[in-house]
């Protein structure tokens, strides 16, 4: 069984002449360990399915499965619990707290969870030194760069070591040298962590350099689904 499963997903917003239907329909399989990038423009649907894969919405029909279980059928303490366990989130938007450390930002998600203090000081190290930012650990969003505090929130996503790394535009608001530099990082986590990647970009080019497979989504449908030459 792929590690993530969607068939016949479909997703709406609104009601009656107004609702707009995101996803119609939608079939995708994700073997375990893949990274997978979901192309699309503005209004296709691709941030819809990133985010009923992260369990933060619910499909209106078909399913979605993820490492066996389908999160429709899962209630809402359960789907918090997937959330922690299961997934880890990058943004396009850094969203850390502009007076906690970079530590701090990291460890955050671990208090959370009920975390001792020195375990989770000690993961956040760990997290941190993996996405290179070990030695910046006590500066604060403001005295990082674009990059640096990029790479602090795949620190943060990454610090419950889940299963399935999400990734919405994770280089949108990078220039091109920090952004090369965050899609290398991902790719080398993927392979050194195993972790099944999906990302969701507009950039064929960076999906053509760093996914294993990809896939295009044209108003709500998977238009296209291919591994890049």
């Amino acid at each position: 069984m792929p590690f993530v499963e969607l068939r016949g997903v479909i997703k709406s917003y609104g009601r009656g002449e107004a609702a707009v239907e995101a996803l119609r329909g939608v079939d995708l399989d994700v073997e375990a360990g893949e990274f997978l990038a979901v192309l699309g423009r503005s209004g296709s649907g691709k941030s819809t399915l990133l985010h009923l894969l992260a369990g933060l919405d619910r499909a209106d029909a078909g399913t979605v499965t993820v490492d066996g279980r389908e999160l429709r059928a899962l209630p809402p303490r359960e789907i918090a619990t997937y959330r922690a366990r299961t997934v880890g989130i990058v943004f396009q938007s850094f969203h850390l707290l502009p007076g906690r450390t970079a530590l701090e930002n990291v460890a955050l998600p671990l208090a959370l969870d009920g975390v001792d203090r020195g375990e989770r000081l000690g993961r956040a190290r760990a997290a941190l030194d993996d996405v290179g930012l070990g030695a910046r650990a006590g500066h604060t969003p403001a005295q990082l760069s674009g990059g640096e505090q990029q790479r602090v929130a795949v620190a943060r996503a990454l610090v419950r070591r889940p299963p399935l790394l999400l990734c919405d535009e994770p280089t949108g608001n990078l220039d091109t040298a920090n952004a090369d530099g965050v899609v290398e990082l991902l790719v080398r986590l993927r392979d050194e962590r195993r972790c099944t990647v999906v990302m969701i970009t507009h950039e064929p080019d960076l999906a053509a350099r760093t996914a294993t497979r990809s896939v295009r989504i044209e108003d709500g449908r998977v238009a296209d689904d291919r591994v890049p030459a």
